[in-house]
Formats: structure tokens, sequence, C-alpha cells
């Protein structure tokens, strides 16, 4: 039995879906992946090949609408599938979920499911990206009238496809924790010692409420100096992206302490002393998950996706979205009383084993797929 899995970015695969991949070997599938950018002997091949992975190097547009571009994607998966002939296929962000679903409908895959990790720029913004989103929306039911179950990192991005009647009556939906974290890889560590240490890893895009971290972090440091706000990622070719002289400011003028983009993220986690995600939306972020099994405080924002990782007041607090005022306000509880940042770990630690299991996420995931 063959398991094709789809993604738009490589690194995803083995960051993650890398527990998944492995508990669809453990159950005897052969696992085949498709995504662009995995040359021969690129480092995320080889790890995949290593793992035992069927890997395939898929020629795909992370980012635009071109529509030659896009109906070559089509056009290359159906092929693959043509050639592997899977009995189970998983797309999963924008351009997977649309052109990977199509290909396996029109390749007669046996079973097609669909995973939507968070919206994109194209659901979000003013009215310049109305037609894009028109356009977005439009794939998307298509794609999701040809799947046979569609997943959801959270309930308000379903509600919002139901709502828009981008899903058919009666469609089968699963909404699930997140990606889930692995609480072994990220266990509790103790916090730094001395005055509060924030942090934010992002791909440095404005929807992630980069800006808005960036002028909370220079009021707080007016007050307050020797803090210090760390800021783990990098610039991304959405058109949402932070432009690099703002990243070059920020960094100039001490406001933040940029680390790059990390293939570990674990030692920037333990060396702060809370988390921060100012997102507009999300599926569930990947990041706060690991915070949180760290032992770590979060701040984010009291929109979908993020909401529901925080109990407000319990283990961390949710701020409005874009307000700088708000964010501001919550980074300066922690350092005014630094009891809040230990406690509030702790109850992230617990709520993260409860709920956030990658092992538990990937278990309701095959048994939707019928996989046992």
């Amino acid at each position: 039995m063959k398991f094709l899995l789809i993604a738009s970015l490589a690194e995803s695969l083995v960051n993650f879906r890398g527990s998944l991949i492995a508990a669809l070997q453990a159950r005897g599938l052969q696992v085949h992946v498709a995504a662009p950018d995995l040359p021969e002997a690129s480092p995320v091949r080889l790890k995949l090949e290593a793992a035992g992975v069927v890997v395939h190097e898929v020629v795909m547009r992370r980012t635009g609408t071109n529509p030659i571009a896009d109906l070559l994607t089509l056009w290359r998966l159906w092929r693959l599938m043509r050639r592997v002939q899977p009995e189970y296929v998983l797309g999963y962000t924008i351009k997977p979920v649309i052109y990977g679903s199509l290909a396996a409908w029109l390749a007669g895959v046996p079973r097609r499911f669909a995973l939507v990790t968070g919206l994109g720029y194209a659901f979000q913004g003013d009215g310049q990206r109305n037609g894009l989103r028109e356009l977005v929306q439009r794939l998307y039911a298509l794609a999701f009238a040809r799947v046979h179950a569609v997943f959801f990192q959270n309930p308000d991005d379903e509600a919002l496809f139901r709502r828009r009647k981008l899903l058919m009556l009666g469609a089968r939906t699963c909404v699930v924790n997140g990606s889930g974290v692995d609480l072994s890889a990220f266990g509790m560590v103790p916090l730094p010692r001395g005055t509060p240490c924030f942090l934010l890893i992002a791909r440095l895009l404005g929807d992630k409420g980069v800006r808005e971290y960036a002028q909370a972090a220079r009021r707080v440091r007016a007050i307050h100096p020797s803090v210090r706000c760390l800021l783990v990622g990098w610039i991304d070719t959405n058109p949402n992206a932070i432009a690099q002289h703002e990243l070059d400011a920020w960094a100039a003028d001490g406001t933040l302490n940029f680390l790059g983009r990390l293939d570990d993220v674990r030692p920037a986690i333990a060396d702060c002393s809370v988390y921060v995600l100012p997102s507009y939306r999300e599926g569930t972020p990947r990041t706060v998950l690991e915070a949180m099994a760290m032992g770590r405080a979060v701040i984010t924002t009291d929109a979908p996706g993020c909401r529901e990782t925080v109990m407000h007041g319990d283990n961390g607090f949710l701020v409005p979205v874009k307000s700088i005022d708000a964010l501001e306000q919550a980074m300066l509880k922690f350092i005014e009383d630094e009891t809040l940042s230990l406690r509030m770990g702790q109850r992230s630690r617990h709520m993260a084993e409860a709920r956030y299991d990658v092992h538990k996420v990937n278990a309701m995931m095959l048994r939707e797929m019928g996989i046992e």
C-alpha cells in the first residue's frame, strides 16, 4: 500500500510531518512524498530517504497564481500519481491541497484527503486581495468536492469554509489539534535566570504580527532596557513579507535580537522565558506548541488557531489582533511579576501533554483515513 504526501515546502516534510510519516510506515505503508526543491543530495531529501521514504521532486511555485504554471503543477502531479499508483493521497497547504486533490481525482486514486493548516494571505488583508481570494476559494470548493475528507486544525477555519460554502453539504471533515508536538523531543527546560526574555519564531510576514512585536518590544525596552526580545525566522517570498530594511533597522537600534533561520529552535526557546506570537490567524501554530511543550508561557492573539492554545490568565495571555498597546501591557506583566512565567509555563506543559501530543493527533488522522 502506497501513501503519497504532497507539500509545497520541502523542509515541512521533516519538521512538521516526520512523525506522521513514521506512523504511516509503522502501519506497513510505503510512504512517498512530493514537493519542490528536493534535488539529489539535498539535506532534506537525504533525511527522508534515510528514513525509508520515496522522494519525488515536483516543480511547484509556492506563491503566485500564474495559470500556466499552476496547470503545469496539476499535470506534473497527475503524471506522478499515474506512475506511482498510490492508494492514499494527502496534500497540505494551498497548492498541494487544490492541485494535489484534483490530480488525485483525475488519476483515480482511491482515497483522497486534504489538510488545511491555515488560510494564508489569500484569505486575509485588504480589498486588493479580493480577486485572489475569490479565485482561491473557488479552487478550494472544486478540490474539496473531490476528496473523501478534509482535516482542519481549528474549528474557526472549518466554520468559515462551511459558511462560505466551500464544502459541499454533508462533506466529511475532522478538526485535529494542529500538527501536534513531539513531547520527548521538546522536553521541559528550566527558565533562564534574570530579566524576562521574549521570543517570536515565524516566517517574517506582516500577518504573523512581526511589526507589532517589534513596536511593542521597542516600547518595553524603553522602560526596561535590559529586556531581550529575540526574533527567529526568514524573509519569505510571500507578498506580505517584511522588508529587509525593516529587519535591519530593528536589529541596528537594538529593538530585536535577530537570530536568523534556525534548523533547531529548541536552544532559542530554552533561552526565552515567554513566547510571543501576535499572528492575525493560524491553523494551529506549531511554534506555540513547541514552546508550550518546553514549559514556556505564551502571549498570542485572540484569533482563530491562536486562541485555542492559550487559556487567558492560565498559561499565558490573549491580546487583540494588531493591538500594540495590549501586547506591550502583556509583556510588561511578565517583567513586573517574575512568578508568572514559571507558573504559566508549567501550565503550558500540562496542556501540551493533554491536548497536543503528536502521537494522539496522528492516531486520529490515521483513524479518519481508515488506516489502523
